[in-house]
């Protein structure tokens, strides 16, 4: 087959998948996931239940699917908040406070035990703490955070710190969260 007809297809079903994903999140949002069916998916999405059983196997697997979308988007933000440049402080704050909002704004309710299963959190866990942690020993090397801890440490204080968002009330709180966890990677001064 030509490349184009390959492109083609494959932009093809790589939409569907898409529309898949939104469908099925837009549904469970309205109703919950035990009240969603591979039929009510197929209907809003306008294909054929035979189509959707091609991608996906049941709700769960679509909702994983979602979810790991949605995970990969939120880990290219914070890599593109480390890329775009200004001081470690600047972009260790925009990331923790990201990953902050993030965590306080998404993992509650009845979604969190389903979407949560899967390698696709650990391995996305993993890179974030990598992540943070680059930013950390940049920021150690340029005197601003602390030395005498390990920056893996320090990567696993603040990632552990922050997941106490979820079950806080504002935005105002997380914000105060955020800057105790910074406060706690400074660079130690004399005097």
């Amino acid at each position: 087959m030509p490349k184009l007809w390959n492109d083609t297809i494959t932009a093809h079903r790589q939409a569907v998948r898409d529309a898949l994903l939104d469908t099925t999140a837009s549904l469970v949002a309205e109703n919950g996931l035990a009240s969603v069916t591979m039929t009510q998916i197929a209907e809003q999405a306008g294909i054929g239940r035979a189509t959707l059983y091609k991608y996906f196997p049941d709700v769960e697997s679509i909702m994983r699917a979602w979810h790991e979308r949605r995970v990969g988007g939120h880990l290219q933000q914070m890599a593109e908040i480390v890329e775009r440049g200004g001081s470690v402080e600047q972009r260790l704050e925009k990331v923790l406070g990201t990953y902050a909002m993030i965590d306080h704004e998404h993992h509650h309710g009845e979604l969190v035990a389903v979407l949560h299963q899967g390698g696709h959190v650990g391995h996305a866990q993993a890179h974030l703490q990598e992540l943070v942690r680059a930013l950390l020993v940049e920021g150690a090397e340029a005197g601003v955070v602390r030395s005498d801890v390990p920056a893996d440490e320090l990567a696993r204080y603040s990632l552990s710190a922050l997941s106490a968002t979820s079950s806080l009330r504002s935005k105002a709180a997380v914000r105060r969260l955020v800057t105790v966890t910074l406060s706690g990677l400074r660079a130690q001064t004399d005097g």
